[in-house]
């Protein structure tokens, strides 16, 4: 059950936007996060959660979607994710959030997965603009941005052919991700 789970967790960047999601789910996805292990047992995370319009069209215009795939904007409006959770390291508590982040999305992610929920994690951020934006407290660092909504793309995984990784898209909108095999990972 996991592993079908970790398999459905893709990076989706196309969403049904009309379809809202509640600051309850919003929530139950944050509570797996924070019932997460932590370094140290810091818990130095804080996440900000969007579900609105407005918000989540200042959140869109600051960050950058698909490194690889260099002729796409992002999603169209009628595509765009209907809800956001921004993770933010509390400086309070410490400046090093260590691997933290990456805990916090996984668990996300794979509760999303399980609410029939699909996401992407966003690192291309105009973090400053959208901290102002946002008037979040100077002490809240935005390290990561979820993208969240009811998948509109076809991601597929598949077996890694050369050295690239890239993933891409077809005309039809079919998302590819290339994967190197378990025999290449294990040394």
């Amino acid at each position: 059950m996991l592993k079908d789970l970790i398999k459905k967790n893709r990076s989706y960047r196309r969403f049904y936007e009309e379809k809202s999601i509640t600051k309850k789910a919003l929530t139950s996805l944050v509570d797996l996060a924070r019932l997460s292990p932590s370094g140290k047992n810091l818990q130095p995370l804080k996440y900000f959660l969007s579900n609105d319009k407005k918000t989540n069209g200042i959140i869109f215009s600051n960050v950058a979607w698909a490194g690889y795939l260099k002729d796409w904007d992002g999603p169209v409006s009628s595509e765009r994710p209907s809800a956001y959770i921004i993770l933010l390291g509390d400086t309070n508590l410490t400046t090093n959030f260590g691997h933290d982040p990456g805990i916090a999305c996984q668990s996300i992610l794979l509760g999303a997965v399980e609410m029939e929920l699909g996401g992407c994690i966003i690192g291309s951020i105009k973090r400053v603009e959208l901290h102002k934006k946002l008037n979040l407290s100077d002490h809240l660092e935005i390290v990561l941005i979820i993208a969240l909504g009811y998948p509109k793309e076809k991601v597929v995984i598949e077996k890694l052919l050369s050295d690239d990784i890239k993933y891409w898209r077809e005309e039809s909108g079919v998302h590819h991700v290339p994967k190197r095999s378990l025999d290449d990972l294990i040394i």
